[in-house]
């Protein structure tokens, strides 16, 4: 009896590592965020940026951003557009700008993530957003 129990947990124990043994991993990727991928040369829109109360907004000039960590040879700007605030419901478009990420000098290819941060200065003082990015990049 006590050979059955013992061969019982054996085999539990090893179907539990083999299942957890072959289970995918994927390095360095955040799960829930967006995975972008990008060709030497190429560059692409993440979206639009402003900063809205009662869709009016409270910037006082274009938002800025700033790698906090990436690979090198990528950059993202900025570019002051006005755009319109659908998840606020809004009618009408506010200043703000378009995010666009640029990958330049890719020699070989990589998989990384991509962490911003986007400084608006409104009315009510300096406020900070941060937001990770899965980056592909290819030659």
């Amino acid at each position: 009896m006590r050979f059955g129990a013992n061969a019982f947990i054996l085999i539990s124990q090893l179907g539990l590592a083999c299942a957890l043994g072959v289970a995918p991993s994927h390095a360095q990727t955040i799960s829930g965020s967006p995975t972008i991928v990008l060709k030497n040369g190429e560059s692409s829109e993440l979206g639009n940026v402003y900063w809205v109360s009662h869709c009016k907004s409270l910037l006082r000039g274009t938002p800025e951003v700033e790698v906090v960590e990436g690979p090198p040879g990528v950059s993202v700007t900025i570019k002051e557009a006005m755009v319109l605030p659908r998840l606020q419901s809004c009618a009408r478009r506010v200043p703000g700008g378009t995010m666009v990420i640029s990958a330049n000098e890719v020699e070989d290819p990589s998989y990384t993530k991509l962490t911003v941060r986007v400084t608006f200065r409104t009315k009510d003082g300096e406020r900070k957003y941060g937001q990770v990015f899965n980056l592909s990049l290819l030659p």
